[in-house]
């Protein structure tokens, strides 16, 4: 494993704040991506009385090579997940919710109902509260993304993840294509923003961000996010560069340049870093 640069290390400092967080994530049986995906903008994140939090179980059906999310025999829905989740959003006054969720290829509309339901709740209790969701590409089932549209989150989200040349490498039960696919008809049927993240740094050239930029732009995204992939552990995908702080610079002009207008440029941004502000 490559060392990692100062300029992408966080301290973790627990303080009243990110145990109110933990409290209320763990009297719900809540999971975060957070704690999943060892998120390096955890503690910020607790500080802000704020968590992204992870639907259906936390174990996923495809084997990304990147994340340490783990890929087993996921357990049954949990379904009274949207009320508690619901609960969390209001115990926590959140004004912006971000929700992702494992990918659960075993279910028939891949978890979309279930999407939709924690909306449904979150809007019961916290009329107010605005929630972006990030999801899978549902495998393209467009009966699985009309659910979501019919839901009307406030923002839609589904990662591209990396460019056309290593998306096999990297998540190789994904399609680029599909996933492009996917943001399109949310784009094409609804008038939800979409929005979509990629990670710099596993050998990816400049000009393969340019083309997979154009591509979010050619299906209509709206927001877009970029950071620095950096390697769980020893079992996934090696680091093959750091970018430096000036060199995510030059990323947030080529953002530019392919027609962003709200976008994240950094090395420690992820999905749901800074969300609401960002959808602001």
């Amino acid at each position: 494993m490559k060392r990692l640069p100062d300029y992408l290390k966080r301290q973790i400092i627990d303080t009243e704040k990110t145990k109110n967080v933990r409290s209320i994530l763990k009297h719900n049986c809540l999971n975060t991506v957070c704690e999943n995906a060892r998120c390096p903008n955890k503690n910020e994140c607790y500080q802000k009385n704020t968590a992204t939090f992870l639907i259906m179980g936390n174990v996923c059906t495809r084997n990304c090579r990147y994340c340490n999310i783990g890929c087993e025999r996921p357990e049954p829905l949990d379904t009274e997940e949207p009320k508690h989740l619901a609960k969390a959003v209001s115990g926590l006054g959140l004004k912006y919710s971000v929700i992702t969720s494992v990918t659960r290829d075993d279910l028939p509309d891949g978890g979309a109902n279930h999407f939709a339901q924690t909306i449904e709740e979150i809007r019961k209790i916290s009329p107010d509260t605005k929630i972006e969701i990030l999801t899978p590409d549902f495998k393209g089932d467009k009966e699985a993304l009309n659910t979501i549209i019919k839901a009307h989150p406030d923002v839609f989200n589904h990662n591209i993840e990396t460019v056309e040349c290593l998306f096999k490498t990297a998540r190789p039960q994904g399609n680029y294509r599909r996933s492009l696919e996917v943001l399109k008809y949310i784009k094409e049927n609804s008038d939800i923003p979409t929005k979509s993240g990629m990670m710099v740094g596993l050998g990816e050239t400049q000009d393969d961000i340019k083309l997979t930029l154009n591509d979010l732009r050619s299906v209509g995204c709206d927001i877009l996010t970029i950071g620095q992939y950096i390697q769980p552990s020893k079992q996934h995908l090696d680091v093959e560069k750091y970018y430096t702080e000036e060199e995510f610079e030059d990323l947030k002009e080529l953002a530019k340049q392919a027609g962003f207008e709200k976008y994240q440029v950094a090395p420690l941004v992820r999905s749901s870093y800074n969300a609401f502000k960002l959808f602001n």
